[in-house]
């Protein structure tokens, strides 16, 4: 377990936070979370593009622009890294070294030996190590978990997160070699296996096809992965940037009921659009530590007109079986809970939201899956991804 954070110089109670990286994670997901989060401030942010620089500048002018990772190391108490995947191994492992606890971005590393030797790093340390998997806050998500019970048996998750972009944007996850960790296997199968590993445990085979559809793209953009876990559900996860009439979000069939719902959760879009969550949606009727992310005793925030992460009734998904349907209220999403159990970890001592060693896991599967694609056969996974 971590060791609990002293207060920074100078009496502070807040964690100073330095954030590598203000591409698309760090702008819209890490800054805005981060500034939104009571006990932590975002001190310094490292990017050398003056456009981006200009954007931290008005949208967190109170923290730092500085040009390299290495100088936020005696800047803050806390490093978050959003940079491209091929950097992520080697700067957590320079923050880790410099004394810091680290929160890196999906996925931690492109190959599970190199996950491994960060966890080992970070451990040896006594420092938290942890790895951005917001979709476990997402709103589907949370509602499948307490809908398990009802479901009886699950015997086949369908889980997708399926685009539409027919002409490539280009960078390094379409364009970029192998040492890019690009492509969408790594990138959204990151959160779908990771749900899945999740909620059923771990996986004993998998198949996987990828394949490259857009001219001028190197990497997977359209994949499909299979896994058997051992608890005897099967998982069949969609991810691809080339699906004209996406399908549904989860399709979940258990030996008494299934739960089918459409559409994707509305955190992304709202942050995307320069939204954050407001006071009222930190630490109502949760303990932070917890990681599910349980229902709240006011989970309407009836404190807010319009309540983060909620979903109007006619985007609920339904739960029945044939001939017995009703729709059912989606829970809130809550990307907030992963910072609030950063603080509580740092602060408290508590469990890290999201443990490191789980991203092994999910690492792992993935290198299957990219292995069983190539092959094009079942791949066995390792027991617990040795």
């Amino acid at each position: 377990m971590p060791s609990p954070l002293t207060p920074s110089p100078g009496g502070t109670s807040d964690i100073r936070v330095g954030l590598a990286g203000f591409g698309p994670a760090g702008s819209f997901f890490h800054a805005p979370l981060i500034a939104a989060t009571p006990g932590l401030r975002l001190s310094a942010v490292v990017t050398r593009d003056p456009g981006r620089a200009g954007r931290v500048r008005a949208d967190h002018p109170g923290a730092e622009v500085v040009a390299a990772a290495e100088d936020l190391w005696d800047a803050c108490d806390l490093v978050v890294i959003a940079t491209p995947n091929r950097t992520h191994v080697p700067l957590a492992a320079e923050a880790l070294k410099a004394g810091l606890p680290v929160v890196v971005d999906k996925p931690l590393a492109g190959a599970a030996d190199e996950a491994r030797d960060l966890v080992r790093l970070a451990r040896d340390r006594g420092l938290m190590l942890t790895v951005f998997q917001n979709r476990r806050w997402d709103g589907d998500f949370l509602t499948l978990r307490r809908l398990l019970p009802e479901l009886g048996e699950v015997r086949r998750f369908e889980s997708r997160f399926e685009r539409w972009r027919p002409v490539p944007k280009g960078g390094w996850r379409e364009a970029g070699g192998p040492e890019d960790v690009g492509g969408t296997l790594f990138d959204l199968g990151s959160h779908l296996v990771d749900q899945a590993l999740t909620l059923f445990g771990p996986v004993t085979h998998v198949y996987a096809e990828t394949d490259v559809r857009r001219a001028g793209v190197r990497n997977d953009d359209d994949a499909f992965v299979a896994l058997t876990h051992r608890s005897g559900t099967r998982s069949h996860l969609w991810m691809s940037a080339v699906a004209g009439l996406p399908g549904p979000r989860l399709r979940v069939l258990g030996s008494r009921a299934a739960y089918v719902k459409w559409g994707l959760d509305p955190q992304e879009e709202r942050l995307r659009a320069g939204e954050r969550p407001g006071p009222a949606d930190f630490g109502r009727g949760e303990d932070p530590r917890d990681g599910w992310g349980t229902e709240r005793s006011d989970p309407w925030g009836t404190e807010r007109s319009d309540p983060w992460g909620t979903e109007p009734p006619e985007r609920w998904g339904t739960l029945g079986a044939e001939g017995d349907v009703r729709p059912v209220r989606t829970e809130p999403g809550a990307y907030q809970r992963f910072y609030e159990g950063v603080v509580a970890c740092l602060r408290d001592g508590a469990r890290p939201p999201v443990p490191a060693e789980e991203a092994v896991a999910a690492i792992a599967v993935l290198e299957a899956a990219r292995l069983s694609a190539s092959l094009g056969q079942v791949v066995p996974v390792p027991a617990h991804g040795e």
